[in-house]
């Protein structure tokens, strides 16, 4: 019997632990989730044989250590700042690892040690990271295999509501974490390169500088530039491409209510406020405007940010309840940030019933035989509920998808490592493809450089 530690059980694990709950027999699997609390472990786990859910502190080193060494494969569905101490450990106890999250320079370094044990340590096997590498490089060496030359990769991705749940002014709710959600963007200016010449857009213009895209019949939608489109170039053997953009998909509409909280300052993580719990809505908001002894907050809103009465822009700030006396923080010693999130949370968090849904669409532009051609790849993904969202399921079943293979020895080469070789995108592809998750190929003219486009 093969033993699988599951660290985490949150919102995108519950379609990872059905998964390997409906492979337990077939596969003669154990299955431990460790979680801070048992409450949600035990809610999936539904009692099934050959499962145990434990309490499990990532930062108590003896208890962690217990867990590990009688784990053959350890799945970390923690935050990604908190994988590293479970890397070390799999490095000294000889057990292979999954995450789904970005490699770290930490993660990179242990990429020697794991070859000399032979352990995979595969990372980035979500959805973005994830099936967007596998997808992508599935058409890249295809292209390339055919004789034909790179000229554009463009790839976008987004979590959305469904449109049968989209019951909202910002036809926007939670489906990943929250607070990510708020702090997208930051940490620098987004890169890209198109037609040859290097672009930079800062934070403070990124959500002004979206565009429009249709993907696979499913509606208009805007894209927001990645925070680096660059550093997949060389690992993707796309060095000299000379367009290249990796952008997050939101429903037309979105940015430019979003920009209102970047240009007052109410996504700023790098200060707290004094008294924040005992703060009202409406007084967070006069947090970021001018003194005035006689003009309301909402008349130094509405000046400030230039936004007439009858704009839509006003009636999505009042639905968030944004002017109200009433309603209190309630965050001690909170950041900008964590009191917008919390504002947002009352109104963003699934129903019980709401569905979420996920878009994906990449396009490769290339040149054969001395013509230039263009393929667009896409996907749709739909929820179920709360629960089994469709996030969880595109980023919980490549991961359990990548797990079985390890255990199996399907996938065998060691190191640190992200999903872009054949032995591992074709065979997870395949098998994604029996859970819904396929792509729709189809040729378009090649465009290039779009002069519409307002990133450019």
């Amino acid at each position: 019997m093969k033993n699988i530690l599951i660290i985490g059980a949150g919102k995108s694990s519950s379609a990872l632990i059905k998964y390997l709950l409906n492979k337990i027999e077939e596969e003669s699997l154990f299955l431990t989730i460790g979680d801070i609390a048992t409450e949600n472990a035990e809610k999936l786990l539904k009692n099934h044989k050959n499962t145990k859910a434990i309490i499990l502190d990532v930062f108590d080193k003896k208890q962690r250590e217990e867990q590990i060494v009688k784990a053959d494969i350890v799945i970390s569905m923690l935050p990604a700042r908190f994988h590293l101490d479970v890397a070390k450990d799999c490095i000294t106890f000889g057990k292979h690892m999954v995450t789904a999250s970005y490699v770290s320079d930490e993660m990179k370094a242990l990429d020697s040690l794991a070859k000399e044990k032979g352990l995979v340590f595969m990372n980035e096997i979500g959805l973005d990271p994830g099936i967007d590498h596998m997808s992508a490089m599935q058409v890249i060496d295809k292209i390339k295999d055919a004789g034909g030359k790179m000229l554009l990769f463009e790839s976008f991705c987004g979590g959305i509501v469904a449109p049968e749940s989209d019951t909202n002014l910002w036809n926007y709710k939670f489906t990943w974490n929250p607070r990510n959600v708020v702090l997208a963007g930051q940490g620098g200016a987004a890169m890209f390169i198109q037609e040859g010449t290097y672009k930079y857009i800062p934070y403070n213009k990124l959500f002004r500088r979206s565009e429009f895209l249709e993907v696979n019949g499913s509606g208009k939608f805007e894209a927001i530039a990645n925070r680096d489109s660059l550093k997949y170039r060389s690992v993707y053997g796309l060095d000299d491409i000379p367009t290249m953009y990796r952008g997050t998909i939101r429903k037309v509409g979105f940015s430019r209510a979003w920009n209102i909280f970047i240009q007052l300052g109410m996504t700023d993580d790098s200060y707290t406020i004094q008294e924040s719990e005992n703060m009202s809505y409406r007084d967070f908001v006069n947090l970021f405007l001018a003194y005035s002894p006689s003009d309301s907050v909402e008349l130094k809103l509405r000046s400030y940010l230039k936004i007439d009465q009858d704009d839509v822009m006003w009636e999505k700030l009042e639905e968030l309840d944004l002017f109200s006396t009433e309603k209190k923080i309630g965050l001690k010693n909170a950041t900008p940030a964590q009191m917008l999130q919390k504002i947002l949370e009352e109104s963003w968090t699934l129903g019980e019933d709401d569905k979420d849904m996920i878009v994906m669409q990449h396009l490769f532009g290339y040149e054969m035989n001395g013509e230039k051609h263009q393929i667009e790849s896409s996907f749709v993904v739909l929820g179920e509920n709360q629960t089994y969202t469709a996030m969880s399921k595109t980023v919980g079943l490549p991961v359990g998808i990548a797990t079985l293979k390890i255990l199996k020895g399907e996938i065998k080469t060691p190191g640190v490592q992200i999903p872009i070789s054949r032995e591992v995108y074709g065979p997870i592809l395949k098998e994604l493809e029996a859970h819904g998750i396929k792509f729709t190929e189809k040729k378009t003219p090649y465009l290039g450089y779009n002069p519409n486009n307002v990133r450019g």
